[in-house]
């Protein structure tokens, strides 16, 4: 083990002092795992707003397709965890692979129901399992460059480079969903989304030589404690949770207000400005060489998201509306980014998939509470309430990190496994 700590920051050590983009996608065995990775990704950014869009169209309800969609987040997230815990004891395919084949079956289920006009338990019914097989790739593509990355301060430019990834596919995503399901079918999103998580999932499980290996039964006991126990990231999951309620409360606000404007084709394309700035601060945000503490940021971000989601309720037109969304997103990217750092220095290796789930399942939750919330809120009260869950789910959640972020401290006893936070050392003053 310390051979491969020794060796793999020399082999990076002209990035030690500037880390960048170039450096980070020449380790080694890293293109084996981000192509098929970035396309396993792809379907999650659709499946939301693309059961938003079906259920809409068959219902007639905003609030019954937010529900429906809750249905699914809730799953996902409740489920989310343990399929990370279980890919880190058992292997990342061994939960890809049957994953995916339930939920592509799950996909069609809910897609043919919502088309027969099923009772809506019977659509809610089917949700359950489709949010709870959603392969968790994000999860396992972090956890895979921790594993090329040990002791590297390219890890920072890596959790940069994967919130840029996810960012893009929300770029696609509600483009090709709301394209999908406007001028080809209603249910031509879901079933495009079920499509891809089967293709992408299964190319993505036959990736073994970069998948993390699974600790020895001797280690099981160590290696595989919950990482719900680290406070840290209890601390994150809150904070994560009020970005779930941006995504969420976005989608089903945007959707309503194309939709009133008599200009539904524009949902996709508000939806996408949003996840451009996500994903343009991304970048920026990975090529700084950061000299301030993690949590600082983290604060810093969190405060400049809620200051900016608040003023999304008293847009009312296209381009206030696009120019905040753009706001919106790239205060978001700092404060994942961050989040997902964090984590590094929080839990140990063994954990890490099912720590980086529990934020991706907090996201998800969010988003399922924003949407039902949302949905209600557009359907009972004026055109745009909905944009009020942004606001909340931020400012609760950024009073809840300043009250609790001494939590989010690295741990002292973890200065051994140092090799894993590289890029905090001229914060930690060793």
């Amino acid at each position: 083990m310390a051979s491969t700590v020794t060796t793999e920051p020399s082999k990076d050590s002209s990035a030690s002092a500037r880390p960048g983009y170039g450096q980070l996608l020449r380790t080694r065995g890293a293109w084996t795992f981000l192509l098929p990775g970035f396309a396993a990704r792809q379907p999650f950014a659709m499946l939301t707003l693309s059961i938003v869009l079906l259920v809409q169209h068959t219902t007639g309800s905003y609030g019954a397709a937010g529900a429906a969609a809750a249905v699914t987040g809730v799953s996902m997230a409740l489920f989310a965890p343990w399929s990370g815990r279980l890919a880190d004891r058992y292997g990342q395919r061994a939960v890809l692979v049957p994953g995916v084949l339930v939920h592509t079956v799950s996909g069609l289920a809910l897609t043919t129901l919502a088309l027969a006009h099923a009772p809506l338990w019977a659509v809610f019914a089917a949700a359950v399992p489709t949010g709870a097989s959603v392969p968790q790739v994000g999860p396992m593509v972090r956890a895979r460059w921790g594993v090329r990355l040990k002791g590297s301060p390219l890890m920072t430019t890596a959790a940069a480079f994967e919130s840029v990834t996810d960012e893009l596919t929300f770029v696609f995503g509600p483009l090709l969903a709301t394209a999908l399901c406007t001028a080809v079918h209603p249910a031509a999103g879901l079933l495009t989304e079920a499509a891809l998580t089967l293709l992408g999932g299964l190319l993505f499980a036959a990736q073994r030589s970069t998948q993390p290996r699974v600790a020895a039964a001797g280690h099981a006991r160590v290696e595989h404690s919950s990482a719900l126990r680290v406070p840290g990231v209890r601390v994150l999951i809150v904070t994560f949770l009020g970005i779930g309620s941006v995504f969420g409360g976005m989608q089903v606000s945007l959707a309503a207000f194309t939709e009133s404007i008599g200009e539904p084709g524009l949902n996709g394309v508000l939806y996408g400005t949003f996840a451009a700035g996500n994903m343009l601060s991304g970048l920026v945000c990975g090529a700084v060489a950061w000299k301030a503490a993690p949590q600082r940021r983290l604060v810093v971000a969190y405060a400049a998201l809620a200051l900016v989601a608040s003023g999304l309720w008293a847009a009312h037109s296209v381009l206030v509306l696009a120019g905040l969304g753009l706001l919106v997103g790239m205060c978001i990217a700092p404060a994942l980014i961050t989040g997902y750092t964090l984590v590094e220095g929080l839990v140990p290796a063994g954990a890490r998939t099912e720590a980086f789930t529990w934020l991706t399942g907090a996201v998800a939750l969010g988003q399922a509470a924003a949407v039902t919330i949302a949905g209600q809120l557009e359907d009972r009260l004026w055109g745009g309430s909905g944009f009020l869950v942004p606001m909340g789910g931020t400012v609760l959640a950024l009073v809840t990190l300043l009250a609790l972020r001494p939590r989010l401290a690295t741990r002292p006893r973890e200065r051994t496994v140092a090799r894993g936070v590289g890029h905090r050392v001229p914060v930690t003053v060793d």
